[in-house]
């Protein structure tokens, strides 16, 4: 499976459940997330997308480590079955919407 199948999958399904999915890029900065996530009542978040069994670059890693010390939550994907396992794990239960 190709990483560009994995991006798209993933954006279909935040799509079904209501959020947004943009492409994130920084004019004067290499090795960004790929996505920046916005899900109903629940922080942003990004998603780096990868190939199966593929891993980030050094400079991806070192973005992902910054942020995340910065309290931002960055997630690694690299299979559909890790998509639903992160919306199972970001979505709320329904009835538990913090508003």
């Amino acid at each position: 499976m190709l990483e560009k199948e994995i991006e798209k999958y993933l954006c279909d399904q935040i799509k079904k459940v209501g959020g947004t999915c943009e492409k994130f890029t920084s004019p004067n900065k290499r090795s960004v997330p790929d996505r920046l996530i916005t899900l109903p009542f629940q922080p942003i978040f990004f998603v780096e997308c990868k190939a199966p069994k593929k891993k980030p670059t050094e400079a991806q890693e070192r973005d992902h480590q910054r942020r995340r010390e910065m309290g931002v939550h960055v997630y690694v994907i690299d299979s559909k079955e890790s998509v639903d396992t992160l919306l199972l794990y970001r979505l709320p239960a329904e009835g538990d919407y913090a508003h």
